[in-house]
This record gives structure tokens, C-alpha cells and sequence, in this order.
């Protein structure tokens, strides 16, 4: 079995995790309703998907 030599820096150890950081959700404006969505998912409020009927719509 393999074991480090040598203790990890912490320097090195942050090194490696600075890519673990997580990024803002993107949201972008719904041509028809103008509200907000994120893309590649189905609108709730609406139920289209690609401009198509997937869900029925939300009532409020």
C-alpha cells in the first residue's frame, strides 16, 4: 500500500482545494414571461421546457 513520505504543506494542501470552490447559479430572462430561469430547465410557473408544454402550469 502507498504512503506519503512526506507530510502535505498546507500551502500545498490549499493549493489543491482551490478549485473545490462552488460558482454563482446562473439565471437568465425568459423571453416570454421576462422573469428569471435557469437555463437547460423546465419554468415552473409556465411548464415549458424549449418551447414546448411539459408540466401544467403552477397555479398561484
Amino acid at each position: 500500500m502507498a504512503v506519503p513520505k512526506r507530510k502535505t504543506s498546507p500551502s500545498r494542501r490549499n493549493m489543491r482545494r482551490s478549485h473545490h470552490a462552488l460558482g454563482a447559479n446562473s439565471f437568465i430572462e425568459d423571453k416570454d414571461t421576462g422573469e428569471l430561469r435557469r437555463p437547460h430547465h423546465v419554468d415552473l410557473k409556465t411548464g415549458l421546457y424549449n418551447g414546448k408544454q411539459i408540466l401544467t402550469p403552477k397555479e398561484d
